[in-house]
């Protein structure tokens, strides 16, 4: 028998202690210490979103037909959605648990259409900077990735969009922004391509969905992005992001039913009924549709513009105090709450940065191509700035005064990593690594070191460690 499961069942309370200890060591959110993964305001409000939540918990979004509830809240907060992104009621779209969710979606959709139209060898071209949920759906939907460079704004070249487009290519996309530097791509200039060439664009927005309208409306000066524009045909955006519902929850939306009817699976000849689903998920978690409902409720217009408005105030004003101290410079120029920053001195290491803030409890990602430091920006982040630049600046000292830092830790990984240029290779070693941390006797993924597997797993040391020791050392020789 599991260990891990008592012979008898325990007092609600013990248990409820016990899961609050599992959390002692993860990030500190409610302090506003972490810069992604988490959008959080307040505790009453995140109260209220459970208790919203809690209402439909049992609640299954699979049959349509049977909780009318659900699909009168779904239908809600895509019309809502719809009012943001300029676009009438002959939109369609659905709900979806999370933005990998919506362009997987987006990536089925356009192959099925492209197959509707004979195209046999489906090809989308995405930029550089693209989330990596479209290398996702590429692989699980068999779809050729074209990616498209930069230009000197750090947008995706338009031109270079254009010689790519070809009898094969099934969508182009624009990200609005791109998640690694906060980039809006030149959306305007997408259209124009779309249309020239007949060709599908989706506007991945799963990050600025809900905060870029808001923004506009409190008069901050923002690119056109939307279905506004001429051949823009569906949008991806997250409402449990910006526009602070809680867990899973996102929208795709396209223009007409024309593009959404690919989206659609159905099965005529089950044995268990004629089966229809509109996305991935069978069973769609009612909870989750209450508490965007609710959370748009809650908020409304006036609210969400006063946090669109907050938020890039406090943006801007990490953007200025980053770039004091100094050796620092922000990627692009970036106007919504995403940013990157990477150094500009040789002696301040940025990745041996990132560890001493972590050591100081903040949890900030690392960029690759180039080497950054990540910020996610939300409101309540005002009251942490000063402290943060604080440790920043204190981080900066520390590394200076200390450059072996740079060789050791998190920074000593992903500074190798990133510039082996054997990417197959370390691709190769991150599967096996994260792979091993799902066994049942695994503790911890460590992607820096790939004995992340518990004692007992079935591996010497020497065969934990020797895919990643023959990289490192073999492109460590070859500089030498």
């Amino acid at each position: 028998m599991n260990s891990n499961v008592p012979q008898k069942g325990r007092p609600f309370e013990e248990i409820l202690k016990e899961l609050d200890s599992f959390g002692k060591d993860d990030p500190k959110y409610k302090e506003a210490k972490t810069w992604s993964l988490v959008y959080y305001l307040n505790e009453e409000y995140t109260q209220f979103l459970n208790d919203a939540y809690s209402k439909y918990f049992s609640a299954n979004g699979l049959n349509p037909t049977a909780f009318k509830s659900l699909k009168r809240l779904e239908k809600e907060v895509l019309r809502f959605t719809a009012d943001l992104f300029h676009v009438d009621y002959e939109a369609c779209g659905v709900m979806t648990s999370c933005g990998t969710e919506s362009c997987m979606l987006a990536v089925k959709t356009y192959r099925d259409l492209g197959r509707s139209k004979g195209i046999k060898k489906p090809e989308m071209i995405i930029p550089e900077t693209a989330h990596v949920a479209w290398d996702k759906g590429a692989e699980y939907f068999g779809v050729k990735i074209r990616r498209a460079p930069l230009d000197e704004n750090w947008q995706v070249d338009v031109k270079a969009v254009e010689k790519m487009i070809n009898k094969n290519t099934v969508m182009i996309l624009g990200s609005a922004p791109e998640y690694p530097h906060g980039i809006i791509d030149p959306i305007e200039k997408l259209g124009k391509l779309a249309v020239a060439h007949k060709v599908p664009l989706h506007v991945d927005s799963c990050v600025g969905g809900y905060i870029l309208p808001f923004m506009e409306m409190a008069g901050i000066d923002v690119p056109v992005w939307d279905f506004r524009v001429d051949g823009v045909t569906s949008i991806s955006a997250d409402i449990h992001k910006y526009g602070f519902a809680a867990k899973g929850a996102s929208c795709i939306l396209y223009r007409n039913i024309d593009y959404f009817k690919h989206q659609v699976f159905a099965n005529q000849d089950w044995p268990g009924g004629v089966f229809a689903s509109p996305a991935f998920l069978g069973t769609r978690p009612g909870g989750a549709y209450a508490a965007a409902w609710a959370a748009i409720q809650a908020n409304g217009i006036e609210g969400y513009v006063a946090l669109a408005k907050k938020t890039i105030e406090v943006s801007n004003l990490l953007k200025e105090e980053i770039c004091k101290l100094g050796c620092f410079e922000i990627i692009g120029k970036p106007i919504v709450s995403l940013l990157a920053f990477r150094s500009t001195d040789k002696d301040v290491n940025i990745f041996a940065v990132g560890d001493v803030m972590e050591e100081k409890g903040w949890h900030i990602d690392r960029l690759q191509m180039p080497d950054a430091l990540h910020a996610m920006v939300t409101a309540p982040h005002e009251k942490v700035i000063e402290a943060f630049i604080a440790d920043l600046k204190d981080a900066v000292q520390t590394v200076r005064e200390h450059p072996e830092l740079a060789e050791e830790g998190q920074a000593a990984t992903y500074g190798m990593i990133s510039h082996i240029p054997l990417r197959g290779m370390v691709r190769k070693q991150v599967i096996d690594i994260f792979a091993n941390s799902y066994k049942l006797n695994a503790t911890e993924i460590d992607l820096s070191d790939s004995s992340a597997v518990a004692p007992g797993g079935g591996e010497s040391e020497g065969e934990k460690k020797s895919l990643m020791d023959k990289i490192i050392n073999w492109y460590v020789k070859k500089k030498s």
